[in-house]
């Protein structure tokens, strides 16, 4: 069904614009470095799009021939560049695995550029079947397109106000003014938590966790809590259904497997209470997420199945002549980049892979025909999965959204069928000495490009359904999406060496003497190299990972018993999984944040009620304020902890501004406790006064 545009087809404005690709391209440096930070951190990315439009309407406003399609231009460029952070879910396994040192810049870069790039290209023949005659929500898409919609109304009702003050006559003001684009509100948040993350991490004078540890006979419990604004803010982004099955997870690992585990044990002498439980935690309880986790993922695609396969028919259909004859006769709200520019810009990106996978093989221990044989089909595998990824992906977005489609499910799919094609095809370089580890490092490099093409996919139709909704014109949108894929992949090396050689990852430290409490656990990477190591060398927890997807299949069953008889009450598997597999203190603030949500959105419906007014309207304004203190919350910290990264990194110690030592740990606890609930607390009251 055709939705109604904000400039109409007949109408040109300046669109693609110099100002507003260096606006995006820094924009695209502040959100992918913060994405990457926040998935390393806790396995999550959020979707940059909202507040990149709030921060270019707010700059553009400085200029007066600015006008909502530039603006437009530029949440695209910047959300397609943060949505490429999703690299993070895989890409650290090779370092994990000891097959990179670091992250090379120029192999990073092409394997997101080309990856990210290749999912514009695909995408583009579904936008005008998905977009424009789908009934699909793609909430993200008008969530973003109602953003700028406001701003510009908010613009022209400035300008009707100056004109009126300018006027001799008696006429009454304007009507008020629309709800203002809320960059005073990212700009608080962000404040705020780059104060409190750099007490905490930089001069380490408020704590960023704490736990409680008892026994009960030779159970060993947890009450874990973590004081992390970031996570906060992105626990009232996911929600209540997804904090409450995270909840579930937590209790599950440290209500039930760790205490089972540690009283059919007993405790080595020498360890504490808390060594013991997190050991048995790190080594044991993970794998049962790891398996809820897959069983997770294989169910959501399976339920997905048949939408996934009507957007790949529809991607095929849009590829018939008759769909690029209707492409060079439509008007300006309807033009594609052309199914020439298409072919020749997917060469050159299939041109760039073939020779990022050499240079990636340049080292294999085979021959040079080999290494070319592999190539092929590392190159192969990376396009043709990676179309069918992306007309899967582009559906699923429309149809959950960006933020709830499962990439890492895709990921997971990916990196199995990978891993079995290199088993079946990879004679020769399983036979040669180190063959198997170089395998499992293709398999790793080749599922990047395939989770890249995913999470643009992913992104691109809906920045593609918000042009269509404020009438941008759809191949520039397409060069836009181009170029933040390009820029964030050019950030996305240099951020990841500076938080690996700062805080390590799981099982990865750069340096000796590090504290491994302060690494980056980088979940989805470390579960997926796990993946692919148990199929190779046939080593995996199985037992653990069975019992993990007994869990799985159990809730599963009850969340489709609840999806009939509850309308509200559900249980997504895959939060759950990762509920079990994240640290506590990291999962704790995550809850804490969807609680937040859940008691805002219960006290903006009495309100509404005792009003009169129905909920959305009432309270449209005051959920927009919540959404954008929690990216500001986020941005904020995240940015704190790159820029630790860099002072730690160039001074070489893990805590250069530490100004009160080992002995304030326990009283720097209860000040991050203090200061967590108070930031809370002003968070409420913030969101309550726009009620």
């Amino acid at each position: 069904m055709t939705q109604p545009v904000s400039v109409p087809a007949n109408v040109t404005l300046p669109e693609l614009t110099f100002r507003g690709i260096l606006l995006g391209a820094l924009i695209t440096v502040i959100f992918t470095a913060s994405n990457v930070f926040l998935g390393l951190k806790v396995g999550l990315t959020f979707s940059s799009a909202i507040p990149a439009a709030v921060i270019s309407m707010s700059v553009l406003r400085l200029f007066k021939d600015a006008n909502i399609l530039e603006n437009n231009m530029v949440q695209t460029q910047a959300s397609a560049a943060g949505t490429l952070s999703s690299i993070i879910f895989i890409l650290p396994a090779l370092v994990m695995m000891g097959h990179w040192q670091g992250f090379p810049f120029w192999q990073t870069l092409g394997i997101c550029a080309a990856g990210g790039m290749l999912g514009v290209m695909f995408t583009i023949p579904l936008r005008h079947v998905m977009v424009v005659q789908s009934n699909l929500p793609y909430p993200e898409g008008v969530a973003a397109a109602e953003i700028l919609r406001v701003g510009s109304a908010e613009r022209a009702q400035d300008a009707a106000d100056d004109a009126l003050a300018t006027s001799d006559r008696p006429v009454a003001k304007a009507a008020a003014k629309p709800v203002a684009t809320g960059m005073g509100d990212i700009v608080a948040g962000g404040v705020v938590a780059a104060a409190v993350s750099f007490a905490a991490s930089g001069l380490r004078v408020l704590g960023d966790s704490v736990s409680g540890w008892f026994a009960l006979g030779g159970a060993v419990f947890r009450l874990p809590m973590g004081f992390s604004l970031a996570l906060l803010g992105a626990g009232y982004l996911i929600g209540i259904v997804a904090g409450l099955a995270m909840l579930t997870g937590l209790i599950i690992s440290w209500g039930i497997a760790v205490p089972v585990l540690t009283a059919m044990g007993d405790m080595p002498a020498g360890q504490s209470l808390a060594q013991y439980a997190t050991g048995l935690w790190s080594s044991q309880v993970r794998f049962i997420g790891a398996g809820v986790i897959g069983v997770g993922a294989i169910w959501t695609l399976a339920t997905l199945f048949m939408p996934m396969a009507r957007g790949v028919k529809a991607s095929f259909s849009a590829l018939t002549s008759a769909g690029a004859a209707r492409a060079g006769q439509a008007p300006r709200t309807e033009r594609d980049l052309s199914a020439g520019w298409i072919s020749i810009v997917t060469l050159v990106l299939v041109a760039v892979l073939v020779v990022t996978f050499q240079v990636f093989l340049s080292g294999a221990p085979v021959s040079a025909a080999a290494v070319w044989k592999l190539v092929a089909y590392a190159v192969l595998f990376a396009f043709v999965f990676g179309f069918l990824v992306a007309a899967a992906c582009g559906y699923m977005a429309g149809l959950v959204g960006s933020s709830t489609s499962p990439i890492s499910g895709v990921g997971i799919v990916a990196i199995v069928l990978v891993s079995l094609l290199m088993l079946t095809l990879g004679g020769e370089l399983l036979q040669a000495q180190n063959g198997v580890q170089m395998a499992i490092a293709l398999s790793i490099f080749s599922t990047s490009a395939v989770v890249a093409v995913a999470s643009i996919s992913n992104d691109n139709l809906q920045d593609l359904k918000t042009g269509w909704l404020v009438g941008a014109t759809p191949w520039r949108q397409q060069v836009a999406l181009l170029i933040g894929c390009v820029v964030g992949a050019a950030v996305i090396s240099p951020v990841l060496e500076l938080l690996y050689n700062a805080y390590g990852f799981a099982d990865a430290m750069p340096r000796a003497g590090m504290d491994p409490a302060q690494a980056l656990s980088a979940p989805q990477a470390t579960l997926m190299l796990a993946i692919t190591r148990g199929i190779f060398t046939h080593q995996l927890n199985w037992t653990m990972i069975l019992i993990g997807m007994a869990v799985g299949v159990a809730l599963i069953v009850v969340d489709e018993i609840l999806k009939r008889t509850c309308r509200v009450a559900r249980i997504p598997v895959l939060a759950v999984g990762i509920g079990i597999y994240l640290p506590p203190t990291v999962a704790a603030p995550i809850v804490a944040g969807a609680v937040l949500a859940w008691l805002l959105e219960r006290a903006l419906r009495r309100r509404a009620a005792s009003a009169g007014k129905p909920y959305e309207q009432f309270a449209d304004a005051a959920n927009r304020r919540g959404v954008l203190i929690a990216s500001g919350l986020i941005v904020g910290e995240s940015l704190v902890g790159v820029l630790m990264a860099g002072i730690i990194g160039a001074a070489g110690t893990d805590a250069p501004l530490a100004i009160a030592g080992e002995g304030f740990a326990v009283t720097a606890s209860y000040l991050g406790l203090a200061v967590f609930v108070l930031v809370a607390v002003l968070f409420w009251r913030r969101v309550m006064r726009l009620a």
